[in-house]
Formats: structure tokens, C-alpha cells, sequence
């Protein structure tokens, strides 16, 4: 903290101090413009409030070397009752696992797994790959914890018991995170120390979470550190070059921040422009940008560093599970559905922590954000009760974007909770501190405030018992479901042996089975091909990708839940085997189903089959495969058209082999548009589609002039429609294409030339 010369009773820090009256009235005598050196009467940071009488004015030697023991043996004290509390808690959780577990390490979370498979490919050193051959993946949004995960797999934690090693990970994190942040209830006294860890960690959903081998502990612990090193230059505001080097060491925690979730970047702001405001009240306008930017500009660039290295690697600039998780990134929804699921998810997230983890009834839930808005009103800890809440604020904001905020117990919003469990510590410490003032009036004044505390902490309580009990016995029979199911279905695949397996959950399933995997969410990755954007479009535009494989590479068997995937396993796949979960409280369906696939129906060489004896294909759209459409710089009729389905139908040559082909649907008025390569002698555009009982009529645009209109026939199965083309067109041009007077699905274009 800032000690140095303040005006208009504001500190160094531009927070309102109290001056004693003495103060007061030496400083009203030397003038309006009496200047005052001296340190303010602020708290610094490592020190409780000062005491009065006492020893320290009898035998000021005796107390003076008391205090200093104290102050010696205070941090091991600390640190010691942090460990116990941190170690007792995850005691609980742990053997919840162990007994509903039958002594088996598991894990509450099949996304857990996901951290394991990349972190087995860092170690094997693959990194950044979840199925090693497969590529660089940017599926896995911690970047970072995989390789905090990897040296537990190198030194033989393998299968189940790498989560002893996530444990270890997210025990020291954890204490990391409370001994950091105890050092914001520093002011309030010692007492008030003691009284974050008991807090923070009594909520069940939060530890659910912190223990369940996630990235999350990992987060808050780093949080933690970046938080140390911002409070250290706030106690350096007076030497310009400390302060510039603290906040640079900041932003450089910052990177490792940003790596373990990138949601942190709301967190940089506030540290930022936290401590860019203490600098500009001490030192200027000047400083206090500088600082914002040091503090700043190396998390920016590390993800700009990020964001190309996505491009390069995988052709896509956000990350796979910003491809498959954000409405921003949903190609269907317009900009007031995108706001709509917003506001949905903020709702959602808001109601469900106060209203149900908060506390087993909804008015008593209230207690939690009551005790957290305590410290606004304190001046001792006012500011850094500032620094949580836009904390607080910025992250809720940022995980309603995520679609998958309301699954997986809330997890994304547990960073949150945990600092506004920090908040109310500090609101118990301001509510139980001793007085500042003495008299008949404080001691009644503190009085009130002791019994509110107490209150306040017996409704939290009662409240939070039964919470709490659910979440331990949800966290032992989760991870019991992950290891019958999941686990259990990884260990039937590795003895099948397969090249390549198809899955929709990618965690304990290719962890267990050890063998190459393709995710059809995305999350995974194989090589440059966008599955993670063709998931948002439709199942027909994901196996359209796995069309452009190389037919030894693409996946024999699937494991996937039927539910999911509609005719995917109908249309490709032949039953071996399932894998049911008893008592399911986590898993997305009731067995995990193995087939064998089968891909025949794909086409290796996309070509119409209405072409004529000597034609050349000099243009195709394939209409649904991303990659191709990319390339045609397809436009399709959206938002909230141009929606893809996909059809497998016997092959108009062959009627005894099927035909896949997907498209999208094209509604009345709507137009698709196109730039390909066109036959400049002249030539033929041909599309396919679904023949159906009423005549379709689309019209054509080629290079901005209207061409004759197709007419789709009448029938059953594929068909096929064509226009003649003049020659004269230039070398490249638009091809537009408008349903006149129904919808139609558009599966295929072709640009020939004549023979």
C-alpha cells in the first residue's frame, strides 16, 4: 500500500481515509495549502489494527519482542491451518470416490480424461494432441494443465491413477489460492486470516469441482499468485521501477493465467486496471497507462501467439471448444437469438448458485452475495473488496457466452463463486473486527455487528449441511458411473483392437482403449479438418469431413450414445456390444453402444451421374462440406436457414450400392451463392438433389445475369437437374441459385465443360 502524502482526504491508492482529529485540526492550521508529509492512517496489508493499552505501554521492550516472535511464527500457523483445512476437505471427497469406487481411481467428469489423453501425448511427446498421429488440436481449452498433468504420467501414475497425481495438482493449488488471498483480509486483523479457508472451501458444489481432477483448482491457484504479485506492487507504488517491474512480473503470470483458462483475460483487466489507477492517482495519467499495459500486453500477445498457431495448425483462429460451445459461433442464430442465450445463460447461472448451491432453500442462499457486499462499506478492505467483485462480475459475464455453463454442476462459474466466498469472509472479518473507536456507543455498535455475523454464518450453515452431503455423495457416485461405463467401455475397446474409433466423448474411452480416436465433436481434432464448426452444422456436414479421410485412416468402430446421433449409427454402423450404468447421475445416456462402421456409402470421387461421355468437371460445390465450401466461398441462407440434413440413397449407376450426400435446406426466396470456376466455351451446371412429389423450380444467376431456371423433377431417390451454359463467361464468376416457389436441399453442384 501507498504511505506516502495524500490531499483531500483521499490516500495514495484514490480511497477515502479517516484522520484522527488531531490530524484534522494540525492540518487546518497550516493553511488551505498546507502541505502535510507522513504516512496516511491506512492499514498496510500484513498488519492488524492497532491495539491499545495493553502491554505495549507498560513494557514496550517485552511486547516489542512478542510481537516480532508473532509475527515469525504467524505465517507457519497460517500456512499449517490452511493445509488442514484444504487436506480434511478433500479427504472427505476423495473417499467418497474410493468407497462408491470399490478403492478405484476415477473421476467425477469424462472431460477429466480429456486433460489425461493430452497430457499421456505430452509426456509420449506429442504435444498438444489428444490422439497422437492426429495432429495439433486446439480442442483442449486449458492449454496449459496438460503438461501440469504430464510429469504424473511420466513417472508411472498410468490409467486410473493419474488422478492421485490431478489431486496432488489441484491440493497445492487450492493452498496456494488461500494463502494468497488471505493476505486482501489482512487489514481486518490476524483473526481475520483464519477465517478464509474454513469459508471458501464449506461450499459442496465448489469442491465438487476444485477436487474433481479438473482445471479449476489449477486456475484459482495461479489466480493466486498473480494476485501476490499485484499486491506487492501496491505496496510499491512509491518506487516507480519496483512498481514497473511487479507489474511486469504480473502480466507474465498473466500468460500461465490465460493458458489454464482464457476467460482469465477478464481477471487481467481488473488486476490491470486495478493497479493502473493506484499508479495514476500517485504518479500521473502516464504511469497509470503504463502499468495497465505491462500488466496487459503480455497475456495479449501470448494469445494473439495462440490464436495463430489455431490458424496454422488446425485452419480455424478460435479455439475447438469456442467453435463448439459459444453462441457467438453458432451458425444458425442471429444476433438477438445470440443476445437471448446470453441473457438466458446469465439467468440460468445467477438463480442456480444462489438459489440452489448457496443453500438448500432459496431465500437463505441470499446470505452468501449479503456478506460479500459487507466490505464495500469498510474502508480498510474497500478496495480490495472492488478488485473481486469486477472480478466476480467480468467472469460471470464472460461463461454465460458458454452454452455448456449449465452442465457439468456449474463448473465454469466456480472461479466466480469462489471469490464471492472470499468476499464473504471478508464480510465476516469486517463484521467481527474489533472496533476502531472506543465508548458506550461502539461497544453496543460492535455488539450488533458480532450477533449479525453470527446469524448470518448459523442460516449459512444449517443451509449448506445438506447441500454439502448431496454434492460428496454426487462427486463418489459419479466417478462410480465414469468407471462402469465409461471406463469400462475404454478397457472392452483396447482388447478389440481397433485402427480407429469413433467417439463422441472425448475422455476415458481412448484414454482407457490407448488407441488412435476421431471426435466427431471436434474437441479432439484430426489434422486441419473443422469438426468442431461442422458439429454446430449438422451431423451430415460431420461425415462429410470424415468423406475427405483417407479410407485406411477413417474410424471401424464407433462407441458412441445412439441417442445422440440420430441415424449415424443406423446408416453406418452394425451393433457389437453395449455398456450400461447403473444409477446414473452424470452420464449423457444410459449405455455406451460399440459398432462396427461402415463407410461404403461415402463417395471417393464426388462426379454427377448424369455426365455426359466426354465432359469435364471443371467446378464442384459440395454443398455441406466445409472445407469445400470454404473454398467456393460459399454463402449459405442464414441465420436461421440453410439448416443441413444429410441422405443416404440408392446410387442412380449403381441401385444396389448406397449413396451418402448432404446439403442444406433452402427455403422459398432464400439464395445460395457461390464463386467457382466456369467454362469460358461454354458448358453445363448440373445439381443434385432429393427428388419429391411436387415439382421444384430454382432460378440461376451465373457471373450477375440470369440464366434459364432449373427445373427439379417429380420422383423417387437421387436426381439430377441441368442448364446449358453459353460460352463467353469469364474465367471465374458467382454462381447464385434462388428457390422460387418451395424449398429445396441443394446436396451437389457441378460446373462442366463440353467434350
Amino acid at each position: 500500500m501507498g504511505t506516502g502524502p495524500s490531499r483531500g482526504g483521499r490516500s495514495a491508492t484514490g480511497f477515502s481515509v479517516r484522520r484522527t482529529p488531531f490530524e484534522r485540526a494540525r492540518r487546518h492550521a497550516g493553511g488551505a495549502r498546507c502541505y502535510e508529509p507522513g504516512p496516511v492512517s491506512e492499514t498496510p496489508i500484513d498488519e492488524g489494527p492497532p491495539r491499545r493499552g495493553g502491554l505495549a505501554s507498560v513494557v514496550p521492550g517485552r511486547a516489542t519482542r512478542g510481537a516480532t516472535g508473532w509475527a515469525a511464527l504467524e505465517p507457519v500457523l497460517l500456512a499449517a491451518w490452511t493445509c488442514v483445512v484444504t487436506g480434511f476437505v478433500a479427504g472427505i471427497f476423495r473417499e467418497s470416490m474410493l468407497v462408491q469406487t470399490a478403492g478405484e481411481y476415477s473421476a467425477p467428469l469424462d472431460d477429466v480424461f480429456i486433460h489425461f489423453d493430452y497430457a499421456r501425448a505430452a509426456a509420449r511427446g506429442f504435444p498438444l494432441q489428444w490422439s497422437e498421429g492426429n495432429g495439433i488440436s486446439s480442442g483442449n481449452t486449458s492449454l496449459l494443465y496438460p503438461f501440469v498433468l504430464a510429469p504424473g504420467w511420466a513417472v508411472g501414475l498410468r490409467d486410473g491413477t493419474l488422478m492421485q497425481w490431478a489431486l496432488i495438482v489441484a491440493f497445492v493449488s487450492v493452498v496456494a489460492f488461500l494463502w494468497f488471498s488471505s493476505r486482501l483480509v489482512a487489514p481486518l486483523g490476524r483473526f481475520a486470516k483464519y477465517l478464509v479457508a474454513p469459508v471458501v472451501l464449506s461450499l459442496g458444489a465448489l469442491n465438487w469441482s476444485l477436487w474433481s481432477g479438473m482445471e479449476n483448482a489449477l486456475h484459482l491457484g495461479l489466480w493466486g499468485v498473480v494476485l501476490a504479485i499485484v499486491l506487492r506492487a501496491e505496496r510499491q507504488l512509491e518506487d516507480r521501477s519496483a512498481l514497473a517491474r511487479s507489474a511486469t512480473l504480473a502480466g507474465l503470470a498473466g500468460i500461465l493465467l490465460l493458458f489454464t483458462r482464457p476467460e482469465s483475460a477478464t481477471s487481467l483487466a481488473v488486476f490491470g486496471l486495478w493497479l493502473g489507477h493506484l499508479a495514476r492517482v500517485r504518479h500521473g495519467v502516464r504511469c497509470g497507462v503504463a502499468t495497465v499495459a505491462r500488466l496487459g500486453a503480455p497475456g495479449a500477445l501470448a494469445l494473439v501467439a495462440q490464436t495463430v498457431l489455431n490458424r496454422v495448425a488446425t485452419g480455424e483462429w478460435s479455439q475447438a471448444g469456442a467453435v463448439a460451445k459459444l453462441a457467438l459461433n453458432h451458425p444458425f442464430m442471429s444476433a438477438t437469438d445470440k443476445w437471448n442465450d446470453w441473457v438466458f445463460h446469465l439467468t440460468y447461472v445467477l438463480a442456480r448458485n444462489v438459489q440452489h448451491h448457496f443453500a438448500d432453500a432459496i431465500p437463505f442462499g441470499y446470505v452468501v452475495p449479503a456478506l460479500a457486499l459487507v466490505p464495500l462499506f469498510d474502508a480498510r478492505v474497500r478496495r480490495y473488496a472492488v478488485l473481486l467483485w469486477a472480478s466476480v462480475v467480468g467472469w460471470v459475464l464472460v461463461v454465460a457466452l458458454n452454452g455448456q455453463v449449465r452442465w457439468q454442476n456449474e463448473r465454469y462459474t466456480m472461479a466466480a463463486v469462489a471469490w464471492l466466498l472470499l468476499l464473504a469472509a471478508m464480510g465476516l472479518g469486517v463484521l467481527l473486527a474489533s472496533p476502531t473507536r472506543s465508548g458506550v456507543r461502539a461497544r453496543v455498535w460492535q455488539t450488533v455487528r458480532t450477533s449479525v455475523a453470527g446469524l448470518a454464518a448459523l442460516l449459512y450453515v444449517v443451509h449448506q449441511v445438506p447441500n454439502f452431503r448431496d454434492q460428496v455423495w454426487f462427486f463418489g457416485r459419479a466417478c462410480r458411473n465414469i468407471r462402469d461405463q465409461h471406463i469400462l467401455a475404454g478397457k472392452l475397446l483396447r482388447r478389440m483392437d481397433p485402427k480407429r474409433v469413433l467417439v463422441g466423448d472425448a475422455g476415458a474411452l481412448l484414454y482407457f482403449a490407448d488407441v488412435p480416436g476421431l471426435d466427431i465433436i471436434g474437441l479432439g481434432g484430426y489434422r486441419d479438418l473443422p469438426f468442431a464448426r461442422a458439429g454446430r452444422h449438422g451431423l451430415g456436414a460431420s461425415i462429410e469431413l470424415i468423406e475427405r479421410m483417407p479410407a485406411d485412416d477413417r474410424p471401424d468402430v464407433m462407441a458412441i450414445y445412439p441417442s445422440w446421433w440420430g441415424d449415424l449409427p443406423l446408416l453406418f454402423g452394425d451393433y457389437v456390444t453395449e455398456v450400461p450404468v447403473v444409477g446414473n447421475v452424470i452420464c449423457g445416456g444410459a449405455s455406451k453402444v460399440i459398432y462396427r462402421a461402415t463407410w461404403s456409402s461415402l463417395e471417393n470421387h464426388a462426379l454427377p451421374r448424369t455426365m455426359r461421355e466426354g465432359e469435364r468437371v471443371v467446378a464442384e460445390l459440395d454443398v455441406a462440406d466445409l472445407v469445400n465450401e470454404r473454398a467456393s466461398s460459399y454463402v449459405y441462407p442464414g441465420p436461421g436457414r440453410g439448416y443441413v440434413v444429410h441422405r443416404v440413397l440408392p446410387d442412380p449407376r449403381k441401385p444396389t450400392r448406397d449413396l451418402f450426400d448432404a446439403g442444406r435446406i433452402v427455403p422459398p426466396g432464400a439464395v445460395e451463392r457461390a464463386t467457382l470456376t466456369l467454362p469460358t466455351s461454354g458448358g453445363r451446371l448440373i445439381v443434385r438433389t432429393t427428388a419429391t412429389s411436387t415439382a421444384r423450380v430454382v432460378k440461376v444467376r451465373v457471373a450477375g445475369e440470369p440464366r434459364d431456371d432449373l427445373h427439379l423433377p417429380i420422383g423417387e431417390g437421387w436426381v439430377e437437374a441441368s442448364i446449358d451454359l453459353p460460352a463467353g463467361l469469364p474465367p471465374r464468376g458467382t454462381v447464385e441459385l434462388e428457390a422460387v416457389d418451395h424449398e429445396w436441399i441443394d446436396h451437389h453442384v457441378w460446373v462442366l465443360s463440353p467434350p
